[in-house]
């Protein structure tokens, strides 16, 4: 078993001694910044979570657990106490310090239907925050900050985001990438620029919900396209593509939004050769490819003079920023997509464009990253392990599961279920545009804010969906 380290370099044979007499949920403090009490309450957090530790077991005393892991017993007095203050433990006077029981709460919803990063379990945000924003006031011109500026980030901003996608696309010259407010203004001005009025936008039928919003405000049409195990259909896409002029192709092929599927090389090249063909323009919508174990390249990889790819760090660091990166295909102007882009959100915020790219440069968004990667995993293990004992094996990737239902559970029944015992679920219907809706739910893991709540929420939604709902369920009196 690793040792605690505090401040000293090595361990002397008595705190291998100590180490060796730790429990098994005391791991390593992460040099991340944050405060040793608060990692206490995050480890205490962490093995109720993976069910190391449970309701009723007894904590070592604070000064016994004080000199198992290296720290003054004052660290440890404050970390029982938030860890009191979050109902994590409760103390039985000489009894001792024990797991508490999880308090009952009156209608407190838990969010199983946002699709948001997870924090990062050993990161403290505010701190790298703080520290974030202290050296953009000092590096950067505070008037300039504070006024308006050209949409579209600076030369520094576009550099930034070219070294954020270097993991992705390989080398991407900075001219041919554009900052935006977040993905959703950037596809809608993909769209309003790249189609004209009453232009079909080519999707499969299970897509992002924000697009049909999009479409219709700007008067444009969403076609579905016949979609298979792979994806959307080349064949299917060619004759759609011939009925019509104009348009443009939606895709967001790895890790999809709901269903998790990603779509395979041989499938995108064939949608590219379509496309090229018909010489209809592909957004190539992208913000959970990080999360996936070596997918398949890029449609902008593979076909960089047609693709427009967009990539947001709402998915993968944090929503709050409103930041996301539109790289244009080679030799494409920006004028048309600039322009549409300032007519919907006149500039990124500044300040906070800023601390985007402070945090590339820096480091800090990797590091922010690989804590939400890591958080990500766990958490979607636990749902792995959880969601097993319902009849249909679900679908996992990044930050959501698409969990099939049973017969006896219509989605939006189990929806409506599933509100009243404090949970919130994204049916099929939010996510279909078609008439053939599939019988299933979007379950996203990210909007707990601690894992033990998510745990919770996910063993009362399994117990949900495995019992048979009520003939009737009204009140008599």
């Amino acid at each position: 078993m690793p040792y605690m380290r505090d401040k000293l370099p090595h361990m002397t044979s008595s705190s291998r001694k100590r180490a060796a007499r730790r429990p098994d949920w005391i791991t390593d403090f992460a040099d991340n910044g944050k405060a040793r009490y608060l990692q206490i309450v995050d480890l205490i957090e962490r093995a109720v979570a993976n069910g190391t530790l449970n309701p009723g077991d007894r904590l070592p005393p604070q000064r016994k657990l004080a000199e198992m892991i290296g720290v003054d017993l004052t660290t440890v007095t404050r970390g029982f106490a938030e860890a009191h203050r979050r109902n994590l433990i409760e103390s039985r006077g000489p009894l001792g310090t024990f797991i508490a029981p999880p308090i009952a709460t009156f209608m407190q919803q838990a969010d199983l239907s946002m699709n948001i990063p997870p924090p990062p379990a050993d990161l403290d945000l505010a701190v790298l925050l703080r520290r974030g924003l202290s050296q953009v006031l000092v590096r950067s011109d505070i008037d300039l900050l504070m006024t308006y500026q050209l949409g579209g980030g600076s030369d520094t901003d576009r550099q930034a985001g070219a070294a954020w996608l270097k993991p992705i696309l390989g080398r991407v010259d900075p001219s041919r990438v554009v900052v935006t407010p977040g993905a959703h203004s950037a596809l809608a001005a993909l769209i309003l620029a790249l189609t004209k009025p009453n232009a079909p936008v080519f999707t499969e039928p299970l897509i992002y919900p924000g697009l049909p919003l999009i479409a219709r405000q700007l008067g444009r049409t969403l076609e579905t396209i016949a979609s298979d195990a792979h994806g959307m259909r080349p064949d299917a896409l060619d004759a759609a593509c011939a009925r019509t002029e104009g348009g443009l192709i939606y895709l967001n092929p790895t890790i999809r939004n709901p269903t998790a599927q990603t779509m395979p090389e041989r499938r995108r090249k064939e949608l590219l050769a379509v496309a090229a063909r018909r010489n209809v323009p592909i957004v190539e919508d992208d913000p959970y490819r990080l999360f996936a174990d070596d997918p398949p390249a890029p449609l902008a990889s593979l076909a960089p003079q047609q693709v427009y790819y967009l990539s947001t760090l709402s998915k993968c660091i944090s929503p709050g920023l409103r930041a996301a990166f539109v790289v244009l295909p080679a030799a494409t102007g920006q004028e048309a997509f600039l322009k549409a882009l300032r007519s919907l959100s006149l500039m990124s915020p500044p300040i906070t464009t800023a601390l985007v790219t402070q945090w590339i440069l820096d480091g800090t968004a990797a590091d922010v990253l690989a804590g939400i990667l890591k958080e990500s995993a766990e958490r979607l293990l636990a749902a792995n392990q959880i969601l097993s004992t319902v009849s249909m094996p679900a679908s996992s990737g990044a930050i959501h599961v698409w969990q099939p239902l049973p017969a006896h559970w219509a989605a939006q029944s189990l929806a409506a279920a599933a509100s009243t015992e404090g949970l919130v679920v994204a049916p099929s219907s939010a996510f279909c545009q078609t008439g053939d809706v599939p019988n299933a739910i979007r379950i996203s893991l990210g909007g707990c804010t601690r894992r033990t709540e998510l745990t919770s929420a996910l063993r009362k939604l399994a117990a949900l969906v495995e019992r048979k709902p009520s003939a009737d369920n009204r009140l008599l009196i």
